[in-house]
């Protein structure tokens, strides 16, 4: 990205990017850019397989005992390698920790729920639109705007009879799911900006498991405890989430939210592949070329907020 002039932030600035980052966390990351974007290139490939890997595992446990299981030991596995410094950090540290933990449960919840309605490489074409808005408003050009228009074609094409063809409950958890990956993608920025290495994203990955727990233990039971389906899901875990979203707050250490939002933007391509590979869900040529136009609108938008 090109350097910007010093001057003063608007709202919009204010919102959109990471708070500025703590004393012993200043300090350019080697690698810049170009290194960001094969670490969320790595976490696009580790996620979708994984997410793929784990609606194979619905039957096992159900949809909302997986997340349950993803989370839980993806934060014993941070928590164990992390070892994150509980002691003296502020109130508002916290109170970030608590929100992306929030974010965490609520996104994978919704998105596992969306997956056992509806094909892998839809619901992340929907849920996608999350990103892609937050690159349109921070961009705050009129050019971006015709990107969004774009985008939304392209899901208009997707859903040709009407979303609700679908199947409309798994359209509006894909959709709720786009929302809280925007908030995902801020709050992980704030998270790696307060703390150091991957610590906040191990306490944030703590709370995401004891919100998710009880509803996974009361959906799936004992079922989470047979032998294969604990191995699977830390599989799915180590996949989907550990490996990911360590990348991932890497990543944004080294790139703009905007540019971050864009990037993740071929999920829908990466998911359709896996989807294809892994549970043999065919797409439509039709198909192939509404996930296409949403990725290339996202990456319109991108070039649009780097400039």
């Amino acid at each position: 990205m090109t350097a910007t002039p010093p001057s003063a932030p608007s709202a919009t600035d204010t919102a959109a990017r990471p708070a500025p980052p703590a004393p012993e966390a200043q300090g350019r990351p080697a690698g810049g850019p170009a290194l960001g974007t094969g670490l969320v290139l790595g976490g696009l490939l580790a996620q979708e397989f994984g997410a793929a890997t784990a609606a194979s595992l619905f039957p096992r446990a159900g949809a909302l005992g997986i997340v349950a299981l993803r989370l839980t030991v993806s934060a014993v596995l941070l928590l164990a390698v992390c070892r994150p410094r509980v002691r003296g950090h502020r109130r508002a540290d916290w109170t970030v920790i608590v929100a992306f933990g929030v974010a965490l449960a609520g996104m994978n919840t919704l998105f596992y729920q969306a997956i056992a309605r509806i094909p892998l490489g839809t619901a992340v074409t929907l849920e996608v639109l999350g990103p892609l808005v937050l690159s349109v408003v921070t961009a705050r050009r009129a050019t971006s705007w015709l990107w969004a228009a774009l985008a939304l074609g392209g899901v208009a094409l997707l859903g040709r009879g009407g979303l609700d063809s679908l199947d409309g409950a798994g359209v509006g958890f894909a959709l709720g799911a786009a929302a809280l990956w925007a908030a995902y993608i801020l709050l992980s920025a704030r998270t790696g900006a307060r703390f150091p290495k991957a610590d906040g994203l191990a306490l944030a990955m703590a709370v995401g498991a004891v919100l998710s727990l009880p509803a996974g233990l009361a959906d799936a039971g004992g079922r989470l405890l047979h032998p294969l389906t604990l191995g699977l899901g830390a599989a799915v875990a180590v996949l989907s989430s550990a490996l990911p979203y360590t990348l991932e707050m890497l990543a944004l250490r080294r790139l703009a939210p905007a540019t971050f939002a864009v990037l993740m933007s071929l999920a829908p391509a990466v998911a359709a592949l896996a989807g294809y590979l892994v549970l043999n869900q065919s797409l439509t040529g039709i198909d192939l070329v509404a996930i296409t136009l949403v990725v290339t609108a996202s990456a319109g938008a991108v070039r649009a907020s780097s400039r």
